[in-house]
């Protein structure tokens, strides 16, 4: 028999960043871990990280509900986000808004018929308003353009899943500093002596080493319904800029130009704004505790390298 604390939990989006943390941390803990594969490569990759891959879309309603039978917790870590300038392309998030946007109701509500408890949701704390030198909580406003709707579609789509003895977590991460494309790609900018700041330099930044963000997914299991912000303690973002560009042998960062932010419209405006995020109530309802706390240059240690 499985021990009481064993837990069959599915992963949508396993084989990216957030899913191969989440899932490495959850197999670490005991739990049995579950995988959505489009294709026999990503198959390939679930195994080998120790997971059972499960065939299927997450456009596939009825596939969803077969693949969620007799799981107690779904995590839907399911992202397509583009890197670099290629984010600035027209259509270039149409797969991830729609991920987002329809993936998350579509998964929320396949979880409800399976008859599934509890279900993780990610989100990301840019959805809130620019607060200057204010600590950001829980209950601090959120200000909604084009490119925000769909996570806060998402959040809204997991909330409504809540009730009748069932449990929604909606995890608003911070930036992703660690072993990530979008790192590798601010990393390999800085080496090459071109911007990688956006927004002023002075304003506040929630980030979050990739590690953590499984150890939160595992705490998220028995977290007590609701909308938690998660993520190390906020820093400028000219301490994140000179500490990337530091990392890379070079003595000074630059900011992106106010004409640059501009051009790049409500995706990049997300990025400016000033959030110093608290992830206080999660650390309370929980006991979670990044091992990243505070950011340092061994965050990306392993991966200057790599920086071409």
């Amino acid at each position: 028999m499985r021990r009481r604390s064993q837990l069959k939990v599915f992963i949508t989006g396993a084989t990216g960043v957030m899913g191969r943390s989440a899932v490495s941390t959850l197999l670490a803990a005991g739990h049995h871990v579950f995988g959505l594969a489009r294709s026999a490569s990503t198959a390939a990759q679930v195994e080998s990280m120790g997971a059972t891959p499960v065939s299927g879309g997450l456009f596939d309603p009825d596939g969803l509900v077969e693949a969620f039978a007799g799981c107690e917790a779904v995590c839907n870590l399911a992202t397509h986000v583009p890197v670099g300038y290629a984010a600035l392309r027209p259509g270039a998030w149409r797969v991830n808004d729609r991920i987002r946007a329809e993936g998350s109701r579509l998964v929320a509500e396949a979880a409800r018929a399976a008859g599934v408890r509890r279900l993780v949701q990610e989100s990301v704390s840019v959805v809130y308003a620019d607060a200057g030198e204010e600590w950001i909580d829980e209950r601090s406003p959120v200000v909604t353009n084009r490119a925000a709707e769909p996570m806060v579609l998402a959040e809204s789509h997991a909330q409504s899943f809540a009730g009748c003895s069932r449990d929604s977590v909606v995890l608003r991460l911070g930036g992703i500093v660690g072993d990530d494309e979008y790192t590798r790609w601010r990393l390999a900018r800085a080496r090459a002596g071109q911007p990688i700041g956006v927004g002023p330099p002075d304003a506040w930044v929630h980030i979050i080493h990739t590690d953590d963000v499984g150890t939160a997914v595992l705490a998220a299991l028995t977290a007590p319904s609701g909308i938690y912000n998660v993520g190390a303690a906020p820093v400028r973002r000219r301490e994140l800029a000179q500490t990337l560009a530091g990392a890379v042998g070079r003595d000074r960062s630059s900011f992106m130009s106010r004409t640059m932010v501009r051009l790049g419209g409500e995706r990049l405006e997300l990025l400016t704004r000033s959030q110093r995020v608290s992830s206080t109530s999660f650390a309370k309802a929980t006991g979670w505790k990044p091992e990243h706390r505070e950011l340092s240059p061994s965050w990306v240690q392993s991966l200057v390298a790599d920086a071409v």
